[in-house]
């Protein structure tokens, strides 16, 4: 293979972040990059994601093209991902994580704790809006669509307070100096894999990128990607989750919420990482989910607005 086809979104974030995948593989195995731009079904849609339904909205269309051939390695924001397995194709590699956090952007220099009683704050995801209005039910929290420019304008022209986005695509595009305020991951909780970045080939070519993967990021972005998976709810659930590997331990929590945030439900648990045998983000995300649902997560994370 003369040049590796990497195929992405045409997004800023997402030709950001295949770019410094792309520079990585060079930089890792001296192989020649190009990039291939594909439209996926969540580039053209403006529906709301609580509408749309969040699972393979923005990953689909890619992995068409790696199946047909089109590019030979797709680069995924791993939270977009839907847990279930591909039968044909496979996360070879999963680099280090970008800072997992959510990032308020508001005008005025305003935080969360600031930000005065009915201020408009824009988000698209069903988590970050139960979240808001558990902490700040005083808020008028807006369902909005769009990239990270045109999400940010929105405060710029005064039709919102503020809006929500991940800290590490903010990060990767450069636009930092727009964060009023950085939402702590351990009592705000983000998407499950949030921050990290997924890069799928097809079966028996993992070889191509596994160069780059990250074994502490992989163990706690996959126990974090297995709660979700095993609660059965969608990547646009009202569901978040914090993975670390600290001492030796690979630490689990998870929240899920009513789509109100009159609710919220927690459950954290801990085991050994690395072990011989076992698996230990699939042990710790089972001990999570059984303790989650025992107190009626169910319940919560089928609800839609």
């Amino acid at each position: 293979m003369t040049t590796l086809r990497i195929g992405t979104r045409g997004s800023k974030l997402a030709l950001a972040q295949t770019g410094m995948v792309a520079d990585d593989l060079a930089d890792a195995t001296g192989v020649t990059t190009e990039l291939v731009t594909i439209t996926t079904d969540g580039d053209r849609s403006n529906e709301p994601l609580s509408r749309a339904g969040g699972t393979g909205l923005f990953t689909g269309a890619l992995r068409d093209a790696l199946l047909a051939g089109q590019c030979d390695v797709i680069v995924h924001s791993l939270k977009d991902l839907p847990t279930a397995p591909h039968d044909q194709l496979v996360i070879a590699a999963i680099p280090a994580r970008e800072d997992p956090r959510d990032a308020l952007c508001a005008r005025d220099g305003l935080t969360l704790a600031t930000l005065p009683a009915g201020a408009r704050v824009g988000t698209g995801s069903p988590r970050r809006m139960a979240q808001l209005r558990s902490r700040r039910p005083d808020l008028e929290v807006v369902d909005i669509r769009g990239n990270v420019d045109t999400r940010l304008g929105k405060v710029t022209d005064g039709e919102l307070d503020a809006v929500i986005l991940a800290a590490a695509g903010l990060r990767r595009i450069g636009r930092t100096e727009v964060v009023t305020d950085y939402l702590d991951a351990d009592s705000w909780p983000t998407a499950p894999g949030q921050g990290a970045l997924a890069i799928e080939v097809r079966r028996g070519e993992e070889h191509l990128v596994s160069a780059l993967d990250h074994a502490e990021t992989r163990a706690a972005v996959e126990a974090e990607r297995e709660v979700l998976a095993l609660l059965e709810a969608g990547c646009s659930a009202p569901v978040g989750a914090r993975a670390v590997v600290d001492a030796g331990l690979l630490l689990l929590s998870a929240r899920v919420y009513s789509l109100d945030g009159a609710t919220a439900l927690t459950s954290s648990h801990a085991t050994t990482w690395p072990e011989d045998d076992g698996d230990p983000p699939r042990e710790v995300a089972a001990s999570v989910a059984r303790e989650l649902l025992d107190a009626g997560a169910a319940g919560l994370t089928g609800e839609r607005p």
